[in-house]
């Protein structure tokens, strides 16, 4: 019997010593990618086991098991990010784990479109799966005082672009990395602007900005389509421009932009009030702000959309009644 005993005593020392021994090679034998670069999504809610058994299943692991009793026993499977990762080298099991831990991640993107308002930011936030949304369910005034926004709307302050953050970042914390850059493009637009330019602060800039940018999408035409509401703003004539009509009847708007609509005034309908709105009424991009700060130098009073997405740009409003009816109505 003692001499069973010593020899399960002596088997159980043996496996554990070879059983130790495998540990070590494992944990520092390098893992080659199946490809390179090898890329893998631990999705959200996922556990450790079933993360090590993806591994294993894109060929990364030989199998799972030592990997998930190497992460218990450190501890640390309870801590792994979601996301997409990226291998582009070998690398051992601990480099693995710690990469996991730390949630080293691809960033992903999102693209905000010029001329589109902070309404439509909000929607799209919230379809993002990788954001975290914290300002749902706030009114505009919480959502400014959580910003740190002073201006009196949300609107245009936030530049449109490409933005690529990890998952699991906030809205405010995209809110405030656009708003910065806004931040910055509007006070160097405005460091350069024509000296004789009828505008008394950058904001007046940017609300101009966003109305050039909801007038035209064809960027030759903007610092033209600028040119005629700054003549107009010297001479005291309204600026007269749908997409502030548009902009003020919010979501009253059905798509039809009718004399009535024309005729009912809201602080943003310039065919009723003189001067600028008294906000942006969308996102403007880097030429509409240049455009705004930098008009053409022309004497046009009047444009017309010719269908084809460029204008006509008029001196008086005879010639304007002219392309109107050539380009609207159809008539020689």
């Amino acid at each position: 019997m003692r001499a069973k005993a010593r020899r399960a005593i002596l088997a159980a020392v043996v496996a554990s010593l070879a059983l130790a021994a495998y540990a070590a090679w494992f944990c520092v034998h390098p893992l080659v990618p199946p490809r390179t670069p090898f890329d893998f999504t631990v999705k959200s809610g996922a556990s450790f086991k079933t993360v090590a058994r993806t591994l294993a299943d894109e060929g990364l692991l030989a199998e799972p098991h030592a990997f998930w009793l190497l992460g218990r026993a450190l501890g640390r499977s309870g801590s792994v990010h979601a996301g997409t990762y990226r291998l582009t080298a070998p690398l051992t099991p601990l480099e693995l784990l710690d990469k996991l831990s730390r949630g080293d991640v691809l960033p992903v993107e999102i693209v905000f479109v010029e001329g589109t308002t902070f309404r439509q930011w909000q929607a799209q936030m919230r379809r993002n799966p990788n954001l975290r949304i914290t300002l749902d369910g706030l009114d505009e005034p919480a959502i400014r005082a959580a910003l740190g926004v002073t201006e009196p709307s949300l609107e245009g302050l936030f530049f449109p672009d490409t933005y690529r953050f990890h998952p699991g970042a906030t809205d405010i914390d995209l809110l405030r990395r656009a708003r910065g850059e806004m931040s910055r493009r509007l006070a160097r637009a405005w460091e350069t602007r024509d000296p004789a330019l009828p505008l008394e602060s950058p904001y007046e800039a940017l609300v101009l900005a966003s109305i050039i940018e909801k007038e035209t999408g064809q960027a030759a035409e903007r610092p033209t389509i600028a040119s005629v509401f700054v003549n107009r703003l010297r001479i005291g004539m309204r600026l007269q421009t749908d997409p502030t009509v548009i902009y003020g009847l919010g979501e009253r708007f059905d798509g039809n932009l009718r004399k009535r609509d024309l005729q009912a005034d809201t602080a943003w309908n310039t065919y009723t009030r003189d001067g600028l709105p008294p906000t942006p009424i969308a996102m403007p991009g880097a030429g509409s702000l240049d455009a705004a700060t930098h008009p053409a130098r022309t004497d046009f009073l009047y444009f017309v959309g010719k269908g084809d997405g460029t204008h006509q740009f008029s001196r008086s409003l005879e010639d304007h009644n002219r392309a109107v009816a050539k380009y609207q109505l159809g008539r020689p």
